[in-house]
């Protein structure tokens, strides 16, 4: 079509813009792009995790000896057993030990590593990585390397050779719960393999702390050192410090590898999953008894993750508190 102007002169009429195609597909549809980018994390989350522990919670009600497919319902009786089981109230002493070891030494070297990482001036990517490195080591290989190489027990073995520079006897480091030198191997390397990812978590937290609460402290006239560690520093890692206390009780209670490649099958020393193992793997396979100290252990877990929440305030969100 074409219009007529005041002068006579016919123009051609404006042409429509052309409408713009319909998304169509997986790009136009939300729910569409949000299921088949996170189906199929939760389809393993509920395969692996969710299933499973379904699967014990409903075991440990079951006399499941030597088969996951039981039929025999006794109730509460394999709590009771358990409850009542030497070997596992022991495996919670040894798990209260290692804790009582592990959670303040990992937290204090952590931070410590974090306070020099974050005050160089060069080479600070360097030094991160470094000391982040060991988190990459297989908690199977450090166990074998402390075990056969470290603190072998020989007089070849690296720790008896520094004490023998001393005029030192060599130690049997894993051979006897008297003295328990045990306790020195493994928390080495726990600590060894830990220190560094909490090492970042922390140096993150401190490069976060705003710099002017430091200048106005030294207008007040603090000096920079301990006081300004204990009145500034520290109560802005609250947070941090307490995520990193919570994630180490965790991982205390979930320690496996390291207790079982050191001390192989020395009836002391074992941490719950270490006893868990044996009894649901051993000789008897006692599935329904395993199930229910995975159970309690589960429990446990939860109860000490909501006591610390509550008396250090995780989850606040506010670090000067």
């Amino acid at each position: 079509m074409s219009t007529i102007t005041r002068s006579g002169v016919s123009r051609p009429a404006p042409a429509k813009a052309p409408r713009g195609r319909s998304r169509r597909g997986l790009r136009g549809n939300p729910t569409a792009n949000f299921w088949l980018f996170t189906g199929p994390f939760l389809i393993g989350l509920a395969l692996f995790v969710y299933v499973p522990i379904g699967w014990s919670l409903w075991l440990s009600f079951f006399d499941a000896r030597f088969t996951v497919t039981p039929s025999e319902f006794i109730g509460f009786e394999n709590y009771q057993y358990m409850l009542t089981n030497d070997d596992f109230v022991g495996s919670l002493i040894t798990f209260t030990v290692f804790a009582a070891f592990i959670v303040p030494t990992t937290w204090a070297f952590s931070l410590s590593l974090a306070l020099l990482v974050n005050r160089l001036r060069f080479m600070q990517a360097f030094f991160r990585s470094v000391f982040f490195l060991p988190t990459a080591v297989s908690y199977v290989a450090a166990a074998l390397i402390w075990k056969m190489s470290i603190f072998s027990g020989v007089r070849f073995g690296l720790m008896n050779t520094v004490l023998g520079w001393f005029g030192a006897d060599g130690i049997a480091w894993l051979a006897s719960p008297d003295p328990p030198w045990y306790w020195l191997v493994l928390v080495t390397v726990r600590l060894w393999l830990q220190a560094g990812f909490f090492m970042i978590l922390f140096l993150a937290a401190l490069q976060n702390i705003p710099q002017e609460l430091y200048e106005a402290a030294a207008i007040d006239g603090a000096k920079r050192g301990r006081q300004t560690f204990w009145y500034i520093t520290l109560p802005q890692l609250r947070a941090t410090s307490t995520a990193v206390i919570l994630l180490l009780l965790v991982q205390a209670y979930q320690a496996f590898d390291e207790f079982f490649n050191l001390l192989s099958n020395a009836t002391w020393g074992r941490p719950p999953l270490v006893e868990l193992y044996y009894i649901a793997l051993g000789e008897n396979q006692d599935y329904g008894a395993g199930s229910a100290g995975a159970m309690i252990l589960t429990l446990l877990i939860c109860v000490v993750t909501l006591l610390q929440g509550k008396f250090l305030g995780f989850g606040r969100g506010d670090e000067s508190k």
